[in-house]
């Protein structure tokens, strides 16, 4: 099998610098971010101009058919982010530190974020607040880039008692912007906040300095991220409110694969331009001559 490839505009990488100082009330456009787990959703997206990637711990509910991200390992991980690193992308690499890669120690942590830096990442993200700042503290001392990732944090789906909206109290709200500024003050040179009612997101924007990166967070934020799925209608088992479909590409695969199976079957693939002939010369020594190639 063979594939034509084309060359597409190539542009400079983009940098954890260049992240951690797009925040939009400086004037800087928002940020556009989306997961990508292979090679071709990495071509994709770089192509598209997005400005991050994102090998998200989704990889277990998009791509490896499991209910929830717990069960993704650092190995799971380790492997798309090559992948998706051999495309060598536009946009900066970040690969999740999946559940239960930074919760033991700080020796772990840093172990497994350089397992993902040494496949392919160009920062890592964790979940988590306050509690987390002596793993994040400890990353950075290893010159590891960090994202943080506060709200709705899928690793604590069963503590929070399922995918919930976040920070819906005062309080609530109160203890997320004071997590945000702590990550921030911890060197986190940006933040995913996923899940929290518009306003919530608008007051932790406006309380740090580096990017805020939505999901699930309304739009007064510095940024969006969707999963690569999701964004092209490859996932339609689910539908969270805060996602926008903006192709059916499962229905048009669908159909394309029935097409293929129903030419298959009556013998209309392949027909003579997919198909490899001897020359005349060569088929008339074999004794071929006359019958149909």
């Amino acid at each position: 099998m063979s594939s034509t490839a084309t060359s597409a505009p190539s542009r400079a990488p983009i940098t954890v610098p260049h992240v951690a100082n797009r925040k939009v009330r400086a004037g800087a456009d928002p940020l556009v971010m989306v997961t990508a787990y292979d090679a071709p959703g990495a071509r994709i997206a770089s192509e598209a101009g997005v400005d991050l990637i994102l090998v998200g711990d989704s990889v277990a509910m998009v791509v490896l058919g499991y209910d929830d991200t717990l069960q993704v390992t650092v190995a799971d991980i380790a492997h798309h982010t090559a992948a998706v690193a051999r495309a060598k992308p536009a946009p900066l690499i970040v690969a999740d530190l999946p559940w239960l890669s930074y919760h033991v120690s700080v020796e772990d942590t840093v172990r497994n974020a350089a397992t993902l830096i040494r496949a392919g990442a160009e920062s890592v993200k964790l979940e988590g607040g306050r509690k987390r700042l002596p793993m994040i503290e400890a990353l950075i001392d290893a010159e590891i880039p960090v994202m943080g990732h506060l709200g709705l944090t899928p690793q604590s789906v069963h503590a929070m008692g399922g995918f919930k909206v976040q920070a819906k109290s005062s309080d609530a709200a109160q203890v997320l912007i004071a997590d945000a500024k702590a990550l921030a003050h911890a060197g986190c040179f940006a933040i995913v906040l996923e899940g929290v009612p518009t306003e919530v997101a608008a007051m932790v924007t406006d309380a740090v300095d580096v990017p805020i990166i939505g999901i699930g967070a309304g739009h007064e934020v510095d940024g969006q991220v969707l999963v690569y799925h999701d964004v092209l209608g490859l996932e339609d088992r689910i539908a969270p409110k805060f996602v926008r479909r903006y192709a059916d590409l499962k229905a048009a695969s669908v159909s394309a694969i029935e097409a293929y199976a129903a030419d298959v079957r009556t013998g209309a693939f392949p027909g003579p331009a997919e198909s490899y002939h001897l020359s005349a010369e060569v088929a008339e020594t074999l004794g071929l001559y006359g019958r149909d190639g």
